[in-house]
């Protein structure tokens, strides 16, 4: 568990502001993620394959690297860090 002190000369309470920033920046995550996921089904329905597949086909070699694939692992890679920041703001507690 990581833990930050922020220490501010202002009255005004930061517990609010900080809890609002974040909702706002889970917000834009989660547009990420449902515009990242738009970008996936897009590949699949082209190429008529999941991304799994893809990938697991894409890494080992078996396909050559053409500039849709590219993208496409591109895209897989981005929505799993999207996600992995949404997950660990979502468990962000204030006290």
């Amino acid at each position: 568990m990581q833990q930050i002190t922020i220490v501010s000369e202002s009255m005004t309470a930061l517990k609010p502001l900080l809890e609002s920033a974040i909702q706002t920046e889970l917000r834009m995550i989660g547009l990420g993620i449902e515009r990242t996921q738009q970008k996936l089904a897009e590949f699949e329905r082209q190429y008529e394959m999941v991304s799994s597949e893809f990938e697991a086909i894409f890494d080992s070699g078996k396909i050559d690297e053409t500039l849709d694939y590219i993208e496409w692992s591109g895209e897989l890679e981005t929505l799993r860090r999207l996600q992995a920041k949404y997950q660990t703001l979502q468990r962000a507690r204030l006290s």
